[in-house]
């Protein structure tokens, strides 16, 4: 980092110890998986810096926000409304969830067998090693999965204001009531913590801003159809694990600049790997930093990842809010409309992902998916199943992973995976 930033990391309480040893550790692992490629777009050089600062610029901007009166809420899960959080005057940040830390003090809380991004969640805040966590003044959590709901019983001992959203767990009238009364609670809930009450006109501008960035990676998604690739899956992937860390409009423009980039090298039939390397999607589960692990054996075996069904990718952004509500309750009940239509594994049931990964599939000219799963995440290991077999039927090979945040078991996926691509390109 560009500053020493330990007098900040010590005033917010954290473990500068264990904090320099997992910086060591996200700095090698970037160093390693990110920086190899050879070919990169330029305009990457901002998300490398923004990498780079993760844990120093950023919070010093956060902080300075902080001093100036604005409030902080951290978010594991893309229900959380950004909209709502900005119309309050507020910033949302993305919590770390992405690597193992302080796994035996974990498990005196939880359940060996508890899935690893929970149990990484809470291993980041018992370490006190993640800077976001102990500068936000509001956690949110949300009953997305059974594992997460109990789990925030236990968090809720170790953060001072731990506030917990219900979530529909069926696409129902009932549900779309219920996501609707848990956004006007939460709309509430955060009014109180700035003092700002939302207005028309905020609310508005916060639609408009959270749009943009997610219709700039709406057009870098589009980009990545193009063949030969112009950009790698493992910058792609960055990209969009930014986006819950950086300022909106600065992120917006940063993307929309790389985007302008990528146009004119597939104007010039220029691309990152040759054309004709084998596409491949990722489903599944989440790919927070810095969990590269998968994306880095995939690219490192001769393939290119074209797109992810994730969170963190199309399923967190693949719909806008329609803008032309005129009052706050209208401009509500689009966002939950929007809300509503993420297919997470948690809803039941959900031929609409089936139908979502489908489409990616034809629209990415994907040769083969691989079903990404974290140990113990039952939601997306149980929809592993029904996927691999709609894709059979569409002649698409499917390969279902199931793993964590460990490297111990590197070299069998690297088998596997080699194993895959070679299949599809046979």
């Amino acid at each position: 980092m560009s500053e020493d930033y330990r007098s900040m990391w010590a005033e917010l309480g954290m473990d500068l110890a264990g904090h320099d040893a997992l910086l060591g550790v996200l700095g090698k692992a970037y160093q390693d998986i990110y920086l190899f490629q050879k070919e990169r777009p330029e305009g990457m050089a901002y998300f490398d810096f923004v990498m780079s600062e993760v844990h120093g610029l950023r919070i010093k901007e956060l902080l300075d926000e902080k001093a100036a009166g604005r409030k902080i809420i951290g978010s594991y899960c893309v229900f959380v409304p950004e909209e709502i959080v900005l119309a309050a005057n507020a910033t949302l940040i993305g919590l770390c969830s992405g690597a193992d830390f302080a796994t035996e003090e974990v498990e005196k809380l939880l359940p060996r067998n508890t899935c690893a991004l929970i149990k990484s969640a809470f291993g980041f805040k018992i370490g006190k090693v993640c800077p976001y966590l102990e500068s936000a003044d509001m956690i949110v959590g949300e009953n997305t999965c059974d594992g997460k709901k109990k789990a925030y019983e236990s968090l809720g001992d170790l953060v001072d204001n731990l506030y917990v959203m219900d979530l529909p767990q069926v696409k129902s009238i009932n549900g779309r009531q219920l996501l609707k009364a848990e956004y006007l609670r939460f709309k509430t809930a955060v009014e109180d913590l700035t003092g700002v009450a939302i207005t028309a006109d905020s609310l508005r501008q916060a639609i408009r801003t959270v749009n943009a960035k997610r219709a700039a990676i709406h057009r870098l998604c589009a980009l990545r159809k193009a063949s030969p690739t112009p950009i790698s899956g493992l910058d792609a992937l960055l990209t969009n694990q930014v986006s819950f860390y950086d300022n909106p409009a600065r992120f917006t423009a940063s993307v929309n600049t790389i985007c302008d980039e990528l146009e004119q090298g597939i104007a010039d039939n220029i691309g990152v790997f040759p054309a004709g390397t084998p596409r491949i999607l990722i489903a599944g589960c989440p790919q927070a930093v810095p969990n590269w692990k998968l994306p880095m054996i995939v690219e490192s075996a001769g393939a290119v990842i074209v797109g992810e069904e994730s969170c963190v990718g199309e399923r967190g952004t693949r719909n806008l809010t329609v803008e032309s509500g005129q009052t706050i309750d209208e401009m509500l009940e689009a966002i939950v409309e929007r809300y509503f239509q993420v297919d997470c594994a948690i809803f039941t049931p959900n031929q609409e992902r089936l139908i979502h990964i489908e489409e990616m599939v034809a629209a990415y000219k994907a040769d083969g998916v691989i079903h990404y799963g974290l140990q113990f995440c039952q939601p997306y290991l149980m929809e592993s199943i029904p996927v691999e077999k709609a894709l059979e039927e569409m002649n698409i090979p499917c390969l279902r992973i199931e793993t964590d945040y460990s490297m111990e078991d590197m070299g069998q996926l690297k088998t596997r995976v080699e194993a895959f691509v070679e299949q599809i390109t046979s």
